[in-house]
């Protein structure tokens, strides 16, 4: 609490202004963990799709000694 009138004094800010901005830093923490996740999951889906794809065409490659 001291810390927090401390530095409300030296930044010129009312005390209950200072209230929560430590949330406001991990909020931004985050949206970076979740955007790092959006992109894991974005290639994640590119690489199920390439699987798909891949799966197919040997499907189609391989179904005459197959399907014997």
């Amino acid at each position: 609490m001291l810390a927090e009138i401390k530095l409300a004094r030296r930044f010129g800010v009312p005390p209950p202004h200072g209230e929560g901005a430590s949330k406001v830093f991990e909020r931004g923490q985050r949206a970076k963990q979740a955007d790092d996740g959006d992109i894991k999951v974005k290639a994640l889906h590119a690489k199920i799709g390439l699987l798909a794809i891949a799966n197919e065409f040997l499907q189609e490659k391989l179904a005459p000694w197959i399907d014997k």
